[in-house]
């Protein structure tokens, strides 16, 4: 079930006033325009459950409180994960090219004492920077098995790791004063 032409058009006649409403509350005028139309559409899908005696503009703003809801939600939402990512990724490149030359020396040592192809695999594709797609095809091997095959090694380096230099490598093993094997 539809909205009536009679319903409808009270809606559009009020479009400003839908604005007006929202845009203090959103912050911006074309924040509240993506409200505005997220709730038009809503509107449109559950037009059916106005009732006759409701009045459709006070049906519509529940609607958009609904929607500022909705909206503050994702917000909120997008701005943790904005943050999230921004706690995890370096702050320029100049920081992780020094973080990348810090790195525990021993662990270029240590991936020699793995089994070889465990080694090849850390080599090429931590050390190195070849993809696991492209070490796959030099090993001889499915995309799938070097993906597996890079974990084992990983893990089997990290327990070298911590053999070696103890549980200071949990925390990124920087500036570390181990003796390299």
């Amino acid at each position: 079930m539809s909205l009536s032409p009679e319903a409808l058009g009270a809606l559009l006649r009020h479009h400003h006033a839908f604005l007006a409403f929202l845009t203090p509350r959103v912050g911006s005028q074309e924040a509240a325009r993506e409200v505005l139309q997220a709730a038009f559409v809503k509107g449109l899908e559950e037009g059916g459950s106005l009732r006759e005696e409701q009045s459709a503009v006070a049906w519509f703003y529940r609607l958009l409180r609904n929607a500022l809801v909705d909206a503050h939600r994702r917000a909120r939402r997008e701005d943790s994960a904005r943050e999230s990512l921004a706690r995890e990724l370096p702050l320029s490149t100049e920081d992780a090219t020094a973080l990348e030359t810090k790195v525990c020396g021993c662990v270029a040592g240590l991936a020699d004492t793995l089994k070889p192809e465990y080694a090849q695999a850390v080599r090429r594709v931590d050390l190195e920077g070849v993809g696991v797609a492209s070490f796959a095809q030099e090993a001889g091997i499915s995309p799938n098995n070097a993906a597996v095959r890079l974990h084992r090694a990983r893990q089997a380096l990290g327990r070298r790791l911590v053999e070696l230099c103890g549980h200071c490598c949990a925390e990124g093993c920087v500036d570390c004063a181990c003796a390299s094997p």
